[in-house]
């Protein structure tokens, strides 16, 4: 989410959007309410009964806290974040081990990425993207999965505004986008999440159709 062009970043594209510029004016002035010091509590929960390895895909990371935890046990995990705040701070924390973090635009990745990871994890990205943009979002996990890749979500169903970021997201939504490319394995409301967010996410666990 940055506007700073000369970023020795590779993935960072030619020119960023005004949506780029936003977010990363928003972690400059510490405007950045879903940043809450630590991994988000339905992803902790899950990492103690499935195990997620290989190459994982964290968009929208932020300071890489989920990226951290996923790294903890044992997966090698990239946190991509469009601003350069986001991932200068990221990188600030203690590595645990297998993470890197790369600033760059989800919807412009190079063609190396494409078919690169086993996993991809979401978690407030899907909801800060406006809804006439999240087909795009589809068809950049699509292409940086692997075949058979998996796909865990943490969508944040009804944020506490209409005007967004974040976006509301619907069950008929995340089913007509992901179900033409993506089977659903498992799906449940979340016992833990932040506080505020109780009975208000979904996760799901999906599989990239071969």
């Amino acid at each position: 989410m940055n506007a700073n062009t000369s970023s020795a970043s590779p993935l960072a594209p030619p020119g960023l959007d005004d949506s780029a510029l936003d977010w990363e004016a928003r972690y400059r002035a510490g405007d950045t309410p879903w940043e809450k010091g630590f991994a988000a509590p339905p992803l902790t929960d899950l990492l103690t009964r499935h195990a997620i390895r290989g190459t994982v895909l964290v968009p929208g990371c932020g300071s890489g806290h989920d990226v951290r935890a996923l790294a903890s046990k044992g997966a090698s995990v990239i946190g991509l974040d469009i601003a350069e705040s986001a991932i200068i701070s990221a990188r600030s924390f203690q590595s645990a081990g297998g993470e890197s973090y790369e600033q760059g635009d989800l919807f412009v990745l190079p063609a190396s990425w494409h078919g690169r990871f086993d996993w991809v994890v979401e978690h407030t990205c899907f909801c800060a993207i406006p809804p006439r943009r999240r087909v795009d979002y589809l068809r950049a996990v699509n292409e940086v999965l692997k075949p058979d890749g998996h796909y865990f979500g943490i969508f944040y169903l009804n944020p506490d505004t209409e005007e967004g970021p974040p976006f509301r997201v619907s069950r008929e939504e995340i089913a007509r986008l992901f179900d033409p490319n993506f089977e659903l394995l498992d799906e449940w409301i979340p016992e833990h999440s932040f506080e505020g967010r109780v009975g208000r996410e979904l996760c799901q666990l999906r599989r990239k159709r071969s």
